[in-house]
């Protein structure tokens, strides 16, 4: 079996904990697949006993790697999507960071986690991503989000006007300070935080949340999956700005964006003991109410 490690950094805290799992992984009757700027920062820092092999790609990994497992928190998952793609490689989050929502493996949870997983003792979590068409491609290869799309202003001052249909109906114009589109997976994130509600993973909804909308009767709204979802920013000439997780590029007004779901899913590794009301309410406190 092959697993295959991705990450962005390397702390001293960390070094135990992978070490531990890198010695684990060579005792595996298969390869360690390391992403080359990670293994850089493991160079002199961890002796191997076996060399592993470098991957900078997903045409790299693609038919090669059984499991991804990513080093840090949630936002390093969203960036391991990049490297999974259309490919169905399991992505298994261990979280060396804070909050670890998605990467829910802590890292004293190691050993025994990857013990269950090699036993089977392990579900796939199918987890929707959002497609956007514009022009000129704007995100080149892989214009996917696991978590959401955000559209937001580029400048201090001026609020964006920003038209949305919803399968060429209208919905509504915000005068915002910008719109984020997001999956479920992505409703605990930034959309949670403008006020947007809680989905469950699986639901087959899209939310829609203003950011620090000037209209107080405009709400976020949960939409099917299956429709598409067009926007047009009004910005009188000036640029703005649209991020899909962790990417972000500037876009000139007045161009049409066409956001629908993907093709294909993200597979996330989820231990028995892991359920997603569970997460909510601790790692999110939601509920918590000291009356109880």
């Amino acid at each position: 079996m092959n697993f295959a490690l991705f990450g962005r950094t390397v702390t001293d805290p960390m070094l135990p904990y992978l070490k531990e799992l890198i010695l684990r992984l060579e005792e595996l009757n298969g390869s360690t697949w390391i992403y080359q700027p990670f293994f850089r920062h493991l160079e002199g820092r961890i002796s191997f006993l076996k060399q592993p092999v470098l991957f900078q790609e997903r045409s790299d990994l693609q038919g090669k790697v059984d499991f991804l497992c990513t080093i840090g928190g949630d936002g390093t998952i969203l960036d391991a999507v990049v490297l999974t793609g259309n490919s169905g490689i399991p992505i298994i989050g261990i979280n060396m960071g804070k909050l670890g929502f998605l990467s829910s493996i802590s890292k004293d949870e190691i050993i025994p986690a990857l013990e269950g997983i090699l036993a089977g003792s392990y579900t796939l979590e199918e987890r929707t991503l959002l497609h956007l068409r514009s022009p000129g491609d704007l995100f080149n290869e892989f214009p996917y989000a696991l978590n959401d799309l955000t559209i937001s202003k580029s400048d201090l001052q001026t609020m964006l006007t920003i038209r949305a249909y919803i399968n060429d109906e209208f919905l509504n114009s915000y005068w915002a300070d910008g719109l984020i589109v997001s999956t479920p997976t992505g409703s605990t994130a930034y959309s949670l935080s403008c006020t947007g509600p809680i989905v469950v993973p699986g639901s087959e909804n899209f939310v829609i949340t203003p950011i620090a909308s000037h209209n107080l009767t405009v709400r976020p709204i949960v939409i099917r999956d299956d429709a598409r979802i067009r926007i047009v920013v009004d910005r009188n000439g000036e640029d703005y700005f649209v991020a899909m997780d962790s990417r972000k590029t500037k876009v000139a007004s007045n161009q049409e964006l066409i956001i629908t779901k993907a093709g294909f899913p993200v597979r996330l590794v989820r231990l028995p003991e892991r359920h997603f009301f569970k997460t909510i309410r601790e790692k999110l406190n939601w509920g918590l109410d000291v009356r109880n």
